[in-house]
Formats: structure tokens, sequence, C-alpha cells
């Protein structure tokens, strides 16, 4: 019997992006659940869906990833975000919001994105 796929929620707000970001991770075995173009719809998404991991832009129409990726964990700690964003400046706060990494989307690949979600999910599941 294989593992249960994991289930991801895509938070961004450029259409062409979240549509990329499912290829890879669908293409990988990720199972993409949802997609979200607002701080406030990815947060109402994540509620309902209930996630394994969630990819998340810092930039958004209606808040800023950060926030949104610390109601996420506040909500539920064993969470793994991934934030994304265009500005490599953003790294340095990934971890103080709870993120499990930071990635670039000019290097956005799919085996970077299923390494880091997996690991983070093997982390979770060893403790």
């Amino acid at each position: 019997m294989s593992a249960p796929r994991r289930r991801i929620l895509i938070i961004d707000d450029h259409a062409p992006f979240r549509s990329a970001a499912r290829e890879l991770l669908e293409h990988r075995g990720f199972e993409v659940v949802a997609e979200a173009d607002r701080a406030t719809s990815g947060l109402q998404v994540a509620e309902r869906v209930a996630p394994d991991a969630v990819v998340l832009d810092v930039r958004l129409p209606d808040g800023n990833g950060f926030d949104v990726c610390r109601a996420l964990k506040a909500a539920n700690p064993d969470l793994a975000v991934l934030i994304v964003s265009t500005d490599e400046h953003h790294a340095r706060h990934a971890s103080d919001c709870g993120a499990v990494a930071f990635v670039p989307k000019t290097r956005l690949s799919s085996a970077d994105l299923a390494s880091l979600l997996r690991g983070a999910h093997e982390d979770r599941t060893a403790a």
C-alpha cells in the first residue's frame, strides 16, 4: 500500500505561478487540494480543506504572507508552510513566522518543492 499523497494549498495572487506550482507539485506526487489568490480567502480555504502543507506568496493584495503564515501556524502548529517570493530579501523573515523554508520564485523546481515539503512532513511525523 502506498503512502497517502500530501495535500497542498497554494496561496498566491498570480494565476500563472499557481498553475506552474500545481503542475510541479502534481508531477512529484502531491495533491493540490485548493488554490487562493488572497490572504483572507487563503485562510478560509485552509480551514476548510485542512492541507498538510501550504505554498505561500509573501505579497498578497489584502495582506502579507508572513502574517498569513503566523495565522496558519497558530491554527495548526504542525502545518508545513513554504514561503515563496520574487524578493530574496524575504528569506530572512521566513523562519521568523514559522515557515519551514523560503524558495525564490525564480529558482522554483519540482525537486526543490518536493524535497522541502517531504522533509517537513517527515520531520513532523518523526516527532
